[in-house]
């Protein structure tokens, strides 16, 4: 069952990915800007497991993710700033709005619909706890926003191919990559194949 917490964590996730795309689109926020973000965010993420950061531990407080808060408080975010300047970086605009927005909205969406109204098991990942509506309706959602800026079929088939790389979940070193920066680089990495071989 989707806890209010998480509902407005991902509620948050999907508000942010948009104004990104938003910004990112009128040249309000660029590579630099980003990296700044992401700098920031790692030393206001040390400081706030010593001291209280009144702004910073409010959105702890209301949207961070129990285990997070003592470990890496603010994990989320900051990796999500992460996916979309590598996003920027290796993509022409266009992809990488397209794959920002399937971050924003197939990755949120996957998540509140999986948790309010899963029942199946995930048949990409069947130990996932991410269940089968909810890549599902993550397909729809990102497809539907990553259109606005590339053609269809690479829409959808980015979208697509990102839900089943959040479920499937990628190690390295057995450490699982956060799906923050996988979700944004598969989709873009799609994007980009399929325009250029289909």
């Amino acid at each position: 069952m989707l806890t209010r917490q998480e509902f407005g964590r991902q509620l948050l996730h999907a508000a942010i990915g948009l104004a990104a795309v938003l910004f990112i689109y009128l040249d309000i926020l660029t590579s630099w800007s980003l990296f700044l973000l992401i700098i920031v965010g790692c030393l206001t993420s040390m400081l706030s497991k010593r001291i209280h950061l009144p702004f910073f531990s409010f959105f702890l407080h209301h949207f961070e993710r129990e285990e997070q808060k003592a470990t890496f408080p603010g994990k989320g975010m900051i990796f999500f700033f992460v996916g979309v300047l590598l996003a920027i970086q290796l993509f022409d605009q266009n992809i990488a709005l397209a794959a920002i927005m399937v971050l924003a909205l197939g990755d949120s969406v996957s998540h509140i619909i999986g948790a309010q109204f899963g029942k199946l098991r995930n048949i990409f990942n069947i130990k996932s706890k991410k269940l089968f509506e909810g890549t599902v309706a993550g397909t729809i959602a990102g497809f539907i926003g990553a259109a606005s800026f590339v053609p269809i079929p690479e829409a959808f088939l980015g979208s697509f191919a990102a839900m089943i790389a959040e479920v499937i979940q990628i190690d390295l070193n057995e450490t699982t990559l956060d799906d923050n920066m996988i979700v944004p680089l598969v989709a873009g990495t799609v994007m980009l194949l399929v325009g250029k071989f289909i």
